[in-house]
């Protein structure tokens, strides 16, 4: 029953957006499906294509060549190339927008070297819907790289030394044998860019790039039409679930299962100039995308001293800190909860439980915020009508723009890795320990305080840092939904960088960067013992 209650939580946002799809359209909603709605569609599903195609061709080669090939430093790139999900798009988007602009350093250089004034040259325009695409390739290849890789290593040499024997060549083995195999997990890995890239506003706001994240944002606050914002919520919610339908019957029928017990594939040693190419080419991906953003951030704290570190910046640190926090131990032990109720009273009821909280981490924020401000504000004219009516007082909003609303947002949001880090620790526990815990304890509450939650301590503590590391970047539901006269390092970024003082929007990036650096530590540990 208590599973069934959160879960029914968890799953109101998306509910109260789904029923904005049959609200009657307002003169806002009417004017934004004349004019700009379908620039947000055409946008949206061009940016989307890009980085598709980007991830895929990055994401699966880079994976295919660390399996399959022997280069120079080969094994310190396996890791290196997780490093980019450490920055969040919108701040490798700050990055670069001063790194390429007619002032910064690769332009200043390309006029010393040249002669030319500004105006006389062509230049690559990062403010652009290619230059989005670019920098979402960039930062999200390694959601494709990490379950593609992880693919090939499963494959069986067998399976492609059979390939061999027929006469398929290596390129013919890898599109013939190898990507047919990985295809599920590569799906996999495009599906979490996918819904990445149509969850972000951070980059696409500052780089001028009009998406239905961006419209849901005007039309909440620049146009004060809620109703218009829930319904473009409601219409990327629906995008949101035809993908993962649509991924989800790719997947159906094409499971792959090895027999017995097989050797992985056999790496082929490069020679030197191959090797040295390799490494080249391996190189770039990181280096664009973590490196690059990483050393022009610094560039800019250094020009500028000390940047934006005052009184401002800790109170945003601290108020970041305590949110992340607070949302890793609650949605942590909404996690503990679920997955011992599947596993205590296994059967209908707490497996749906279970399949419903996972929905939210592919929903965008600005989608689930709009879900959590719909009831809220409604509850809060409510709860203040009554009071006038019989107490004649004004209670205004109680809830709306309290840490309480943007805590559940992030429950719902990232409950999801939550579950399945405290899955992982649950498995560890035989079904002998679960029955001793029946019998030597008082009843299933006290079976989880003395028993499951100390065995599931070291994974429930991997998946709290995981969370506290996402709320820590988290933009678009932060943005919407802050407690008032609060900001937090990524809201605090992203008005310095919308008030063009990137100078000063260096520091909260730069913090958020190297915040994101622990997990990705914890992640090249669990594939140190891949090849």
């Amino acid at each position: 029953m208590t599973a069934a209650l959160i879960a029914a939580l968890l799953a109101l946002p998306a509910l109260a957006v789904a029923l904005q799809a049959f609200t009657p359209a307002g003169e806002v909603w009417s004017h934004l499906w004349a004019t700009v709605l379908p620039d947000y569609i055409t946008s949206t599903l061009i940016l989307a294509a890009m980085v598709l195609v980007g991830t895929f061709v990055i994401g699966v080669g880079l994976a295919w060549l660390t399996v399959m090939t022997v280069f120079p430093g080969r094994r310190f790139l396996t890791y290196v190339l997780v490093l980019p999900l450490a920055a969040p798009a919108y701040v490798v988007a700050y990055a670069y927008a001063d790194f390429l602009q007619a002032a910064g350093p690769v332009q200043t250089m390309l006029r010393a070297l040249t002669g030319w004034q500004t105006g006389e040259y062509a230049f690559p325009e990062i403010r652009s819907l290619w230059g989005a695409g670019a920098i979402f390739t960039l930062t999200l290849y390694p959601y494709v790289y990490l379950l593609a890789r992880a693919a090939f290593l499963q494959q069986s040499a067998a399976a492609l030394d059979v390939a061999r024997t027929l006469g398929l060549g290596p390129w013919r083995v890898f599109f013939k044998v190898a990507l047919p195999l990985a295809r599920p997990a590569i799906a996999g890995g495009l599906a979490l860019a996918l819904m990445e890239t149509l969850a972000d506003f951070g980059a696409v706001s500052y780089l001028s790039v009009q998406t239905f994240t961006t419209g849901i944002y005007r039309a909440w606050y620049a146009m004060g039409d809620r109703a218009a914002a829930g319904q473009l919520a409601s219409l990327l919610l629906a995008v949101i679930v035809l993908v993962l339908t649509l991924e989800r019957l790719g997947r159906r029928g094409r499971a792959i299962h090895a027999h017995g017990r097989s050797a992985p594939p056999a790496a082929l040693k490069l020679g030197a100039g191959r090797g040295v190419l390799v490494t080249v080419l391996c190189m770039l991906p990181p280096l664009l995308g973590f490196a690059v953003p990483a050393l022009a951030l610094i560039r800019l704290m250094i020009v500028t001293g000390a940047g934006a570190f005052n009184a401002r910046f800790v109170e945003a640190a601290i108020t970041s800190l305590t949110l992340a926090a607070a949302a890793a131990a609650l949605t942590v032990a909404i996690a503990i909860l679920l997955a011992y109720a599947r596993r205590a009273a296994p059967g209908r009821t707490s497996g749906a439980a279970y399949a419903i909280a996972g929905y939210g981490y592919a929903v965008p924020g600005s989608v689930i915020a709009v879900g959590v401000l719909l009831p809220m504000t409604a509850l809060d004219r409510a709860v203040n009508s009554f009071m006038i009516e019989h107490f004649d007082l004004r209670t205004g909003l109680l809830i709306t723009g309290s840490a309480a609303g943007l805590l559940f947002a992030y429950a719902v949001r990232f409950i999801a890795p939550a579950l399945e880090a405290v899955e992982s620790g649950f498995q560890r526990i035989t079904p002998s320990i679960t029955a001793a815990a029946r019998m030597l304890t008082k009843g299933p509450g006290d079976a989880l305080r003395r028993v499951h939650v100390p065995i599931v301590a070291p994974a429930a503590l991997t998946a709290a840092l995981i969370v506290f590391v996402d709320a820590m970047k988290e933009l678009p539901a932060t943005l919407l939904m802050r407690p008032m006269n609060s900001e937090t390092l990524s809201v605090l970024a992203y008005g310095y960088a919308s008030d063009e003082r990137l100078e000063s929007a260096a520091l909260p990036a730069l913090a958020i960067v190297l915040i994101g650096l622990p997990p990705l530590i914890l992640l090249m540990k669990r594939i140190a013992g891949g090849r």
